[in-house]
């Protein structure tokens, strides 16, 4: 069984109570079929999908090649209605049925693979006006069902919900170097800009003879002991998939030369402590 079908919309003239294609979310990448989507690749479904749906497949028309537009070689465009079992994110209510329109991979024999009754979880968009259609948000909107699959979803919903949520990264602000007394002492804070204005911002402590600790302060106030957050945590996701490869020149413009690379360099140690957005 597919555990992840990618979906695109078209075919307004076939269906047009349905919405115009939704932009492909390049972040949202085609999973190992035997394996659980990362947290990364659930996060960012769920941040771009106002809805997030879960729902069974009840039918299911194939739209003729020629009237699908721009239809990837391999795939079939799909007509879809699907019951709602539950809706997991959403401010508000749907009707018990929804359709939208959807891409699938063909199987290896080239035909649609079986997918009425099928159990799915949709990652989507509101049609507005049309309350039983949807529009899929990404590329991947459309992921089969799984326990394990809807605990993670589940989670990473409760964590994008909370009021303390990190917010979304869009930059650098200022980062500044301290030396310490002795050589190779020194502290580092960093300074992020976000898509709320919330403050962020890290701190990186070395000292000679002993493992370089970095933190993140959610807030007004610097935490000189907050620690790195988990992996798998929405704030590591974040961090991991929201800073920019390199500090921007701007950010060490008022250090001098030599503060301004040991800078450089807490950041980057940051970055390989985060690991890949993966």
């Amino acid at each position: 069984m597919k555990h992840a079908l990618p979906m695109l919309f078209c075919c307004a003239a076939a269906f047009p109570a349905l919405a115009q294609p939704a932009p492909q979310t390049a972040q949202i990448r085609h999973e190992a079929q035997s394996g659980l989507p990362s947290y990364a690749t659930v996060a960012t479904a769920i941040v771009g999908a106002p809805l997030v749906i879960d729902a069974r497949i009840t039918d299911l028309i194939r739209i003729k090649d020629n009237a699908a537009p721009s239809l990837v070689a391999g795939r079939a465009r799909l007509y879809v209605r699907a019951d709602v079992l539950a809706l997991i994110r959403g401010s508000s209510a749907l009707p018990t049925q929804i359709s939208y329109l959807a891409d699938v991979p063909l199987d290896s024999r080239g035909k649609v693979p079986k997918l009425k009754k099928q159990r799915v979880l949709l990652f989507a968009r509101p049609v507005p006006g049309k309350a039983s259609d949807i529009q899929l948000a990404g590329i991947d909107g459309q992921y089969a069902w799984s326990p394990e699959l809807d605990t993670l979803t589940r989670r990473i919903t409760r964590e994008l919900l909370a009021a303390d949520a990190p917010p979304a990264i869009t930059g650098i602000g200022n980062a500044f170097h301290v030396p310490g007394a002795l050589p190779g002492e020194g502290e580092s804070q960093i300074f992020l800009k976000t898509a709320n204005g919330a403050p962020i911002s890290l701190q990186v402590l070395r000292r000679p003879g002993e493992k370089t600790l970095w933190g993140v302060s959610l807030g007004d106030i610097v935490d000189a002991s907050a620690g790195q957050p988990p992996r798998d945590t929405l704030a590591w996701y974040r961090l991991a998939c929201g800073l920019p490869k390199a500090l921007p020149q701007d950010a060490v413009g008022a250090e001098t030369p030599e503060n301004a690379e040991a800078v450089r360099q807490d950041y980057q140690l940051v970055l390989r402590d985060l690991g890949p957005c993966s």
